[in-house]
């Protein structure tokens, strides 16, 4: 019986200095998120806040962004640099890479979250919406990894993490190019991770399904204006702070990947294990 108890309670230890590890894990860190202005990167900046690190925030609105500023600061992060900048606009981000590696002088985690949907068939999108999703989705997050991981490797490492979708795992209605451009973040992030592991590089993909945020009220409809709704079935998915809570606890892990959402997750293993019967599901989905 005394020996049960012994057990135990070395166990609780155990699992107790797990959990105040685990809390403070990113304390006095230096940690990128883009898209900070709302959704999950507003909500994973408040979430890395409570652990008193130092945040450099981008989105396009300066003013939003001030607001989640003071909110993180609140919150317990011990600094915050505020970074407005369209990400759409590929010739001025290695310079703002340049930026936001000067803020502190170091980049621990750089989170490459901002991007935009659509709501158009394939060959309504034309290419120049095509150009717009592929820029902001997949080559803005490429630039502004390459530009920060040499120094990163100089720094002895460092983690990347990009926001993909489930679309990145197969073809959806009226996502032609956001897929594609979901799809791209796959091949690339995946074969950093490959390269550059043994020099202490760590790669998370963070794959979300449904999250209840403002991204289809931004998505590109076939005349290019915003979609300017909640679809139904995002309405029904995960809050951005339960997704929020679950990437930061993979970013602690270093999770290779982690899937975020409810049971549009099967769909996921349904291709991987029958794929033909994915393809019928899609091809039923009602297109919204």
């Amino acid at each position: 019986m005394y020996i049960f108890f012994y057990f135990l309670i070395l166990k609780i230890n155990i699992i107790s200095r797990f959990i105040f590890y685990m809390k403070n894990y990113f304390e006095n860190k230096v940690i990128w998120v883009t898209g900070a202005s709302s959704g999950i990167g507003e909500a994973c900046a408040y979430e890395l806040s409570k652990q008193q690190v130092k945040l450099i925030l981008t989105a396009l609105e300066e003013d939003i962004l001030q607001q989640v500023k003071e909110k993180c600061l609140q919150l317990g992060a011990q600094d915050v640099c505020v970074l407005a900048a369209d990400l759409s606009q590929l010739n001025a981000l290695e310079q703002l890479a340049e930026k936001g590696w000067n803020c502190f002088e170091t980049i621990d985690l750089i989170y490459n979250n901002a991007g935009i949907s659509q709501r158009a068939t394939t060959i309504d999108t034309d290419f120049e919406m095509m150009n717009k999703i592929m820029n902001l989705n997949f080559l803005a997050p490429v630039i502004l990894t390459k530009t920060l991981l040499p120094k990163m490797i100089a720094n002895g490492g460092g983690q990347i993490a990009v926001t993909t979708s489930i679309s990145g795992k197969f073809g959806f209605p009226l996502r032609s190019a956001y897929c594609a451009s979901k799809h791209a973040l796959y091949g690339f992030f995946e074969t950093i991770a490959a390269e550059y592991f043994n020099q202490n590089i760590h790669v998370t993909i963070v794959c979300p399904g449904r999250v209840q945020t403002s991204i289809s009220f931004y998505a590109l409809e076939k005349d290019g204006k915003p979609h300017g709704k909640l679809d139904p079935g995002q309405a029904k998915g995960i809050t951005a702070e339960q997704a929020a809570k679950k990437i930061v606890r993979a970013f602690e892990k270093k999770k290779p990947e982690i899937l975020i959402g409810k049971s549009e997750l099967i769909m996921v293993y349904i291709k991987r294990f029958f794929p033909n019967l994915c393809r019928k599901i899609i091809r039923k989905i009602k297109m919204m």
